[in-house]
Formats: C-alpha cells, structure tokens, sequence
C-alpha cells in the first residue's frame, strides 16, 4: 500500500485537525502523562486506517487498548481497565485476523463489507444484555468509579467490536456511542483532576473520526456492491 494518494484531502485534513486537537488540549491541561498523549493519538491514527477498511487499523487499535486500559487504572475507571485490556484489545486481534482474511476482490488494504442477518442481531443484542449484566456486577463488586456509565461504556464497546469483528459498517456508530459515554465518564474524572480534559478532547475527537468512518464503510458498501 503506497500512502501517497492514498487518503483525500479531507481525510487528511481530519487527521491532522485530529491531532492538533489532541496536541494542543495536551500542553493545556496535562504536559505530565505523556502515555495519555500516546495512546491519544495512536487511536485517531488507527481510526483514519479504519475508515478505509485498512487493517492496519485494528493493529494500532490493540496498542491503543493497552495504553487505554494503563490510563484508566490511574482514576479506578475498572470497567474501562478491564474492557479494554479483557475484551477490546482481544477482539481487536480477533478483527484483525478477520479482515486479513476477508480482503475485497484481493486487495489486502480493503476488508470486504458485511451484511449481518436479522438472525444474528437479536443474538448480538443477547450477548450484549448477558455482558451488560455481569460486567455490573463485577464493576459493583471493584468499587469501579462512575458506576453508570461506566457499565454503559462495557455495553457499546461489545456493540463495537463485534461489529468490528463481523465487518459491518455499524461498528463505527457502535464506537460513536461508546465515544459519548467516554466522553461524559471523563468529564466526571476531570472535575476532580484537569488533566483528564486532554483524555474528553481525545474521545471528542474520536467521536468525529467515528462518525466520518460510518460513512466512508457506507459508500465503501455500495462500491463493492455495484464493483467499481
């Protein structure tokens, strides 16, 4: 895959917006937690790749994850800790693998979009009240900060990586969601330490690159379809 041509110039404008975002929020609020400034800015590098359908994407998300899960244990976010390192970074491989072995028409830096049935959804929405339900538990059970929402965060990230996993253009509103309940549980950190505005920024950046994913794997969809 040569990057030149490779991305437009609105991708690259988004990325580099992205990033200056993240920078700038960085040398305001915190200038200390430099793993959070690397794990920012990993995760709005892998969603740019993911909006292409590139599976190099998914590979930079399982850093992402790790450094994720490292940063929550910092404020007893245990549902994000756990989440990310237990299932998000595992289901990230999981996709990966996925997507290497679904290229579109042999192309190796494209997946191939899924269709979902009616069947599997209602046993996607199954498993995801089935996790919802025990991951409360065992938050309850770790005194887990923010209960709430950090039970909801648990409920879109399964949304989102199966979604993933299945290749269904879905997953990036799946992780749109998660974004905003991200969102609002590091608002809440940040009331009690400032410097977790530059992790709220991160994810309201991810938020953006997110929703501009679902629509770049929709008009993906309907190229392959009519195969051009």
């Amino acid at each position: 895959m040569k990057l030149k041509n490779y991305f437009t110039k609105g991708e690259i404008g988004l990325w580099i917006f992205s990033v200056l975002l993240i920078v700038i929020s960085f040398c305001l609020f915190d200038r200390t937690y430099f793993m959070t400034l690397y794990a920012s800015l990993i995760g709005v590098t892998s969603l740019i790749f993911n909006a292409k359908g590139n599976p190099f994407g998914q590979l930079l998300m399982v850093l992402f994850s790790l450094l994720y899960g490292l940063i929550s244990y910092t404020f007893a976010y245990y549902g994000e800790m756990i989440t990310y390192l237990g299932m998000t970074m595992q289901m990230a491989v999981f996709a990966l693998i996925a997507w290497l072995r679904n290229p579109y028409n042999g192309n190796r830096s494209e997946v191939k979009v899924n269709e979902i049935s009616k069947k599997e959804c209602i046993f996607m929405w199954g498993g995801t009240a089935a996790v919802t339900y025990m991951f409360y538990f065992i938050l309850a059970y770790f005194n887990t900060a923010n209960i709430i929402p950090s039970t909801l965060s648990v409920t879109t990230s399964f949304l989102a990586v199966y979604l993933t996993f299945r290749r269904s253009p879905y997953f990036a509103l799946a992780y749109a969601a998660n974004d905003v309940v991200l969102i609002v549980l590091w608002v809440l950190a940040s009331v009690h330490d400032v410097r977790y505005i530059s992790v709220v920024v991160c994810f309201a950046a991810f938020f953006v690159n997110d929703i501009y994913g679902f629509m770049s794997w929709r008009k993906m969809k309907l190229r392959q379809r009519t195969g051009e």
